[in-house]
């Protein structure tokens, strides 16, 4: 009795191994080629210097809770007004309103509001806010930014968004 033995290509292990192989190889440069389209960057060599600039916006912070001053913002998405009304001793006259998307710094926002009347500051935007945002309020930088306040906003809303020292 002779068993009829297969060619190694008629039988099911090579071709399991063969394709294991593949498939690793496959998605290597699948990543590969993910990590070379989006590659973020690197820890940049002022990595200390960033790390002493946190230090620095948490005095700034402390700071404006040393003053007590406060923010309320609201931004109306219909004419693209956003008005801040600053409470406490410190009202310059303008103001920069940092608008932060969590998640790409591709749609950040910088706006310089002018100073109206008694602690109120407006500007306008050129297209209506939507999602979430961190919000940083300071004095314009050639005014010495010696004090910063931070909140968050969802957009949009009718709601004001609070804008204290973030400690």
């Amino acid at each position: 009795m002779s068993e009829d033995i297969k060619p190694w290509y008629k039988q099911f292990w090579p071709w399991f191994l063969i394709g294991l192989l593949l498939s690793s190889i496959t998605f290597s440069l699948v990543y590969l080629t993910l990590s070379i389209r989006y590659y973020d960057g690197s820890v940049g060599g002022d990595y200390y210097e960033r790390g002493l600039a946190i230090n620095e916006q948490l005095a700034k912070q402390e700071h404006a809770l040393e003053l007590g001053l406060e923010a309320r913002l609201r931004v109306d998405n219909r004419t693209g007004d956003v008005v801040v009304d600053l409470e406490g001793p410190r009202q310059p006259e303008q103001l920069h309103l940092a608008l932060i998307f969590p998640t790409d710094s591709d749609f950040d926002r910088e706006l310089t509001l002018q100073h109206v009347r008694e602690g109120r500051y407006v500007t306008t935007l050129d297209e209506p806010l939507r999602h979430r945002w961190y919000l940083q309020l300071q004095p314009v930088a050639g005014e010495e930014a010696e004090w910063r306040l931070t909140g968050e906003a969802s957009f949009p809303s009718d709601d004001e968004a609070a804008l204290e020292p973030g400690l």
